[in-house]
């Protein structure tokens, strides 16, 4: 079965709400249309109800079970800004900029998110990441016990030529989106974070590799040491935590995929992970942007992302080049993923905004 199909049936037996800020976008509404039929769940996009059935109008998709919600005239606008101003009050915000700030759609639709108006939030098919980001790090924060925020990205190959590698064709990639040049703890926290994704989505035990220009060369540069070290730190941290997973860096890509260069490179010591690895953890922001995107595009995959770990709420920030099909299947990832986020993030989603 297809992965993304497979996360669709799982969804229709839990249907969830999922607020799009961006709804002028025609790709955005293509998938919240989408959302609806396949029976996800309520799709919630952000604007002003008029122009939002003038675009979808002229796209000639009907609205039915899609909810359209406008800042400027809701209700919940006086209440939202009053919690953003408790929430901000210590680094000098007042009432007027707290209102302000409600009339973005993604600081609207994050203070949705916070109150338990929606179950997850979409964003990113628009605006930067900058833009996505902050009102979730301003209003949500990160979750219980957590130090390290990251996006993944989940690569569904598709070809049954590539069943082999990964988890049946399928790899999560991170961290793709927030941490330019990453700590050993908090490459140990992404690795560690991923890992419980993809049992969570792909049910396997998670063989995470930690990638480097070399595999586990004895002439180690001060990087390539870095990712050996988080390897070590998160095996720890899993054994503490009761997980079953593997990880082993520094590792080269190919290694990490393919098991005949694994054998050739590291023969009887090649351990758990290589050749079999479906968690890619890159040693910095550009190579795992750089990654992915020639991946999309050159192999003709399916991208989904980024799935954002590490925030009290299940969000995703898109890139600006995501097709309707990349959205639908971003929003149902989430979807599914809040079936089960309290298990990934102890005590995740309770706090409210200004209590």
């Amino acid at each position: 079965m297809h992965f993304i199909t497979g996360i669709f049936e799982k969804l229709q037996s839990h249907p969830k709400r999922v607020v799009f800020p961006e709804g002028y976008n025609p790709r955005v509404i293509q998938a919240a249309r989408q959302f609806f039929s396949l029976k996800l769940g309520i799709p919630i996009l952000l604007g002003s109800r008029p122009r939002v059935k003038e675009i979808a109008a002229q796209l000639g998709i009907g609205l039915e079970g899609v909810r359209v919600i406008d800042p400027i005239h809701s209700d919940d606008m006086d209440t939202f800004a009053r919690r953003f101003e408790l929430v901000r009050r210590s680094r000098g915000l007042g009432s007027l900029e707290a209102r302000e700030a409600m009339l973005q759609p993604n600081f609207f639709a994050t203070m949705m998110l916070a109150m338990h108006q929606a179950d997850a939030l979409v964003s990113g098919a628009d605006d930067s990441n900058g833009a996505v980001l902050r009102p979730l790090m301003q209003i949500i924060h990160s979750a219980p016990g957590t130090q390290t925020v990251c996006g993944c990205q989940i690569v569904s190959l598709g070809d049954t030529d590539n069943q082999k590698i990964g988890a049946n064709g399928v790899l999560l990639l991170a961290d793709c989106d927030v941490h330019r040049d990453p700590t050993v703890e908090q490459l140990a926290d992404i690795a560690l974070m991923t890992a419980r994704l993809a049992i969570q989505l792909l049910n396997v035990s998670p063989r995470v590799a930690l990638l480097s220009m070399s595999t586990r060369s004895k002439n180690t540069s001060n990087h390539s040491s870095r990712e050996h070290a988080a390897a070590e730190l998160a095996s720890q941290r899993a054994r503490n935590e009761g997980i079953q997973a593997y990880f082993d860096g520094e590792m080269q890509a190919d290694a990490a995929i393919m098991m005949d260069i694994a054998q050739r490179k590291l023969g009887e010591d090649i351990g758990e992970v290589a050749g079999r690895a479906n968690v890619l953890v890159f040693p910095n922001l550009e190579s795992a942007s750089i990654s992915s995107r020639l991946i999309q595009h050159l192999a003709r995959t399916s991208v989904y992302g980024d799935i954002l770990l590490g925030i009290d709420r299940p969000a995703a920030e898109l890139s600006r080049g995501a097709t309707s099909h990349d959205i639908l299947g971003v929003a149902a990832i989430l979807g599914e993923q809040c079936n089960q986020y309290r298990k990934m993030f102890p005590g995740a989603g309770i706090r409210i905004p200004g209590e």
